[in-house]
């Protein structure tokens, strides 16, 4: 398929069947529209890779037919990706004011800003692009400016929720505008692409108001020196922890550039111009600890983040000690509890008191829980629901609670999935190839490469090289050097380098006269012989590289 026709399909390349790295294509008539465009974080499977995005190759392919990309909120798994894969798509971009604020200071780093065309749409705004006609819907999440994006086409209306939930009390930006999702829900709403994160939790997400009262009684029966680590894009959560500091009579300090950034972006965009204020890093190594509040990026265990550093004695400013509390005002989010649990053993380490979200009302989603689902699919009471955002476990239970709430078809569509939501039986009718890119370094890679390949089998197996020296007649003229990387201790490595070495000699003497003047020949009997004595020894398989060099 080249293009849509007469129909209205919906696509996700990324963020169905995981949580993160969100890309969702809706065709209509010959055209696409791309709805977010985001990334997720590296892991212990894809080492020296931070960034991990979709792999557009399906929509760059039909580039000509893409009319634009709208964002629905700032989060880095919903516009990240944007400055790495822009400049494949080339086409206009979408955003609210505070979105493509943040986008902006992404593509300045990139240094394609000029390039970009990006168009601000306020609030609520309207915008159309060729057979889709947008409309912004108010949320309310965990970032400013949230929006579900409705999509009406004609063969129907599509309710994009992007990331949501229902608070009453936001403490930044307007409550969800729910009259706008009842009014859809009159009209007709064909289908509804929902966020499925918190599908298992019961009841509801929670108020940021909430957390704001806790966190200031929490912080006012701290003796030492307290530190909030929190997701910097979780502005109210920010404000909150400045504001229980100022209560509890401690000077809020906020430490990474991540926090500095979102802050400056808020401001622009006539958002806590009130917020509390602060004193820097330096000057707060100066004050009694328990006049100090630190509110540090790196909930999640990040190696580069503040709460790391801090933890890992790096900062020149301020140091933890025994009898200062760390509280992790955030959800671990799954795959990383790796991470966070070096962070909290270091903090343990060191006597610093350790307080999460199990211990105390500290935290609260931005995603729907249970109840908060069932009241939207009241509100729109769609024909077709399409979870996504969630692992594949999460779109299930997601597409079971929406025929609980009497929605007609649910559709699992992971990754990949073509969807015909219109005309006709709305299900799956065909897969898209679909993978990942990687930044590494400077350049994006499929995380199929043959150098990630390789780092892998680094990490698990580590590595063995050997040079052999021959004549043209395939003599050696010395004995082999072998080098092994990352697999034993030097005495231990020296006995097994030496018997590696016997046996790659007595390869090289089993080789035929005729197979001996091939290189190719004698590196692959090296490469054997080194394998087999490692593994018998080890138990390893390590990435072996063999060198012949003729004289």
């Amino acid at each position: 398929m080249t293009v849509p026709g007469e129909e209205l399909l919906f696509l996700p390349l990324g963020g169905a069947g995981e949580i993160g790295m969100n890309l969702n294509l809706y065709g209509c008539r010959g055209k696409w529209l791309m709805v977010d465009l985001g990334v997720t974080f590296g892991d212990d499977s894809t080492p020296g890779l931070d960034v991990l995005m979709p792999d557009p190759s399906f929509i760059v392919q039909r580039k000509d037919a893409l009319l634009g990309i709208v964002l629905t909120h700032a989060h880095e798994d919903h516009l990240g990706a944007v400055p790495d894969i822009w400049p494949k798509l080339r086409c206009p971009v979408y955003a609210t004011p505070f979105a493509a604020s943040i986008l902006k200071r992404k593509l300045m780093e990139a240094g394609i800003v000029d390039q970009v065309p990006v168009t601000i749409v306020p609030l609520g705004g309207k915008f159309s692009l060729g057979p889709f006609d947008l409309e912004l819907i108010t949320m309310t999440h965990s970032i400013p400016e949230p929006n579900a994006v409705a999509i009406r086409t004609p063969f129907g209306t599509v309710m994009h929720t992007g990331d949501w939930k229902i608070d009453p009390d936001p403490l930044i930006g307007e409550a969800t505008d729910d009259a706008a999702l009842r009014r859809y829900g009159d009209e007709g709403v064909l289908a509804v692409v929902c966020d499925s994160t918190n599908v298992f939790v019961p009841g509801e997400a929670g108020s940021e108001a909430g957390v704001r009262d806790n966190l200031a009684a929490l912080i006012a029966k701290q003796k030492g020196m307290v530190a909030i680590t929190c997701f910097a894009s979780n502005l109210a959560r920010v404000e909150s922890a400045a504001r229980a500091a100022i209560a509890a009579d401690r000077h809020p300090v906020l430490i990474g550039r991540a926090l500095h950034r979102m802050l400056e972006a808020a401001q622009e965009n006539g958002y806590l111009l009130d917020f509390p204020e602060t004193v820097s890093e330096r000057d707060a190594g100066w004050l009694p600890r328990e006049k100090v509040c630190l509110i540090c990026t790196g909930s999640q265990g990040e190696p580069r983040a503040a709460m790391a550093r801090l933890a890992m004695g790096e900062n020149r400013e301020i140091a933890l000690q025994a009898g200062d509390t760390v509280i992790f005002s955030s959800r671990m989010i799954p795959g990383n509890e790796k991470s966070v649990g070096r962070l909290q053993n270091l903090l343990a380490t060191k006597g610093v008191g350790i307080v999460t979200d199990r211990l105390g009302s500290i935290h609260v989603s931005g995603h729907p829980a249970r109840d908060e689902l069932a009241r939207m699919y009241q509100w729109l009471r769609p024909k077709i629901s399409v979870p996504v955002h969630g692992e594949h476990r999460h779109m299930v239970e997601h597409a079971n609670l929406a025929r609980e709430c009497q929605v007609p078809t649910a559709i699992l569509a992971p990754n990949g999935s073509l969807v015909r939501l219109a005309p006709g039986e709305p299900g799956v009718i065909d897969h898209v190839p679909v993978g990942r890119l990687a930044r590494d370094g400077h350049r994006l890679i499929s995380d199929n490469d043959a150098g990630l390949r390789d780092r892998r089998k680094l990490l698990w197996h580590g590595a063995a090289v050997a040079t052999l020296v021959m004549d043209a007649k395939g003599q050696l003229l010395s004995s082999p050097r072998l080098t092994l990387q990352g697999l034993t201790d030097d005495r231990e490595g020296q006995e097994i380098v030496a018997e590696a070495i016997d046996a790659v000699e007595d390869a090289i003497e089993d080789l035929s006269n005729a197979d001996a003047r091939k290189d190719d020949a004698v590196a692959e009997a090296a490469r054997r012989a080194v394998r087999r004595i490692v593994k018998s020894r080890l138990d390893k398989k390590p990435l072996t590289d063999v060198h012949v060099v003729r004289v």
